[in-house]
């Protein structure tokens, strides 16, 4: 019983740890490739990697991110 336990916390610990590591950022611009280049930049300023999540194109271009460390 003590060992599910143990196991619970580390595993709420560790999803608790995960969640904060990431964030979500979002970035509007003319272009694509400029757009982009505005997640780059968070990122970079951040230390951190980034996975683009979504994005659209509607008289500008809008994306989101998660920034990962």
């Amino acid at each position: 019983m003590k060992s599910i336990k143990t196991f619970v916390a580390v595993a709420a610990l560790t999803l608790v740890s995960f969640g904060s590591f990431a964030q979500s950022v979002t970035a509007s611009a003319s272009t694509l490739d400029s757009a982009e280049a505005k997640i780059a930049a968070q990122a970079h300023k951040a230390g951190a990697s980034y996975k683009i999540t979504g994005a659209r194109v509607d008289n500008g271009v809008y994306i989101s991110a998660e920034l990962i460390k």
